[in-house]
């Protein structure tokens, strides 16, 4: 396949990364959820992060994608803060 040539539907470079970005995250979260000491906490949070992950699942604007990724990262962190506090 010739170079600037991509198949209908492909993904640019920018796009994957951006994908991988936000695919790491998720995983980020999920990870952390586990730490979560009672279930019903843990499947609540659990499915919170689907639900938002799939709600913005569409999302194609470079500047809203990333302030999402922001916001997810903040909150990922705080999450990770609060069970370290409940571990002390």
């Amino acid at each position: 396949m010739a170079a600037g040539r991509l198949p209908p539907g492909a993904l640019t470079l920018k796009q994957f990364l951006r994908r991988q970005q936000v695919l790491q995250l998720y995983r980020k979260i999920l990870r952390a959820i586990r730490e979560v000491p009672a279930e019903q906490d843990r499947r609540y949070l659990k499915e919170w992060a689907r639900e938002e992950f799939k709600r913005n699942k569409d999302a194609t604007e470079e500047d809203a994608i990333r302030m999402m990724i922001t916001q997810g990262n903040m909150q990922l962190q705080e999450l990770q803060r609060t069970l370290k506090l409940a571990k002390s």
